[in-house]
């Protein structure tokens, strides 16, 4: 057996490996993580600032990392001193909402993105700290509040429904039935992962033979393009898409674009801001309440009625693509118990 040992990498890398190291996260990241940390990246450099009159330090103290975790455990609207200080000159700067304490998972993404920040410049997190891991458990106790839901319902089945029979034979009508069938019938999609797709995301080999296609998804919450899945989409949905495409004249770029008053659709991509209000539009146009549902309803959807109609929970998981299983289950647990089909085991 050999003897040889690695030697350990430099506590701090030179300009350049830093700089190379710093484009491989860019380039190897989802977009939507990449903003995040960009947003907590301004956040705790305005707090430590706020905090200590001073810039981030890498690696960054234990006693800050402890500082961090304590300001943002406890409501502040009563209180006093240089933790309410702090979060005054952080609601000041637009980059804090209140005095209320912070949500515990707001609090771990936060602090998720300060240990990326050290990984990236290969130093040790200062949160590893035992009594730090420990504050924070604390405080993730002592700040547990219910789970609040993404969306305020569900769009189930009938939701959908309603929303597709207010889209017309106009191009905004083909669009908006193709995205809304889409988006859900394949797994209840993220707002990001829908308007993403490109036209040579829509594999429709199989389309004139069986009525399938096949949607890539290049980038989601929880893969990258190395493993990009293929999603199957069948029937109404596919029909509803290869219309839209047909009618739209999409031969290559985005899937889904903005469509002109004079009903003329665009070059540009959808943004992620134009499916809600498209998806907030279709409700209101089928009768229900300002604030009925956001676009995570239609994920919400899909699994709700996954589990109405009693679909096995990993089936619901492949096309929904939930990692965790805990997570995903949330959504059968909302179910009425009574509307659960196994209730009806020995009905005629």
């Amino acid at each position: 057996m050999s003897d040889y040992q690695p030697l350990p990498l430099p506590a701090h890398l030179p300009a350049a490996e830093l700089e190379a190291l710093a484009n491989l996260y860019r380039r190897g990241t989802p977009e939507n993580t990449l903003r995040a940390w960009e947003r907590d990246l301004a956040y705790i450099t305005a707090w430590k600032l706020a905090a200590f009159g001073a810039a981030l330090d890498w690696p960054e103290t234990e006693a800050v990392a402890l500082r961090f975790v304590l300001d943002h455990a406890a409501d502040l609207t009563e209180a006093a001193g240089p933790a309410r200080a702090a979060a005054e000159a952080l609601i000041a700067a637009g980059l804090r909402r209140s005095l209320a304490c912070p949500a515990p998972s707001t609090l771990d993404r936060r602090i998720a993105s300060w240990r990326a920040f050290h990984r990236m410049k290969n130093l040790a997190s200062p949160f590893e700290a035992p009594l730090i891991r420990q504050a924070r458990a604390k405080a993730r106790r002592a700040a547990a509040r219910p789970r609040r839901r993404k969306s305020e319902h569900p769009i189930t089945r009938e939701v959908l429904e309603a929303m597709l029979a207010t889209c017309d034979h106009s191009h905004r009508g083909l669009r908006d039935r193709a995205a809304l069938m889409l988006g859900w019938a394949s797994g209840g999609r993220r707002r990001s992962e829908i308007v993403a797709l490109n036209r040579d995301d829509i594999d429709d080999r199989d389309f004139a033979a069986d009525g399938l296609l096949r949607i890539r998804l290049l980038t989601t919450k929880t893969t990258g393009p190395d493993a990009a899945p293929r999603l199957p989409l069948k029937g109404r949905a596919a029909r509803a898409v290869m219309r839209w495409i047909a009618a739209a004249r999409i031969a290559e770029g985005p899937l889904f674009r903005p469509v002109s008053l004079a009903d003329r659709p665009l070059p540009r991509r959808l943004s992620a801001h134009g499916l809600s209000v498209l998806l907030r539009h279709r409700l209101e146009l089928a009768g229900y309440p300002p604030g009925f549902a956001s676009a995570h309803g239609l994920r919400a959807g899909f699994l709700t009625q996954a589990a109405l109609d009693g679909a096995p929970l990993p089936a619901a998981m492949q096309l929904s693509l939930h990692r965790s299983l805990n997570q995903a289950q949330q959504y059968y647990a909302d179910v009425d118990i009574t509307k659960n089909p196994a209730t009806d085991l020995l009905e005629d």
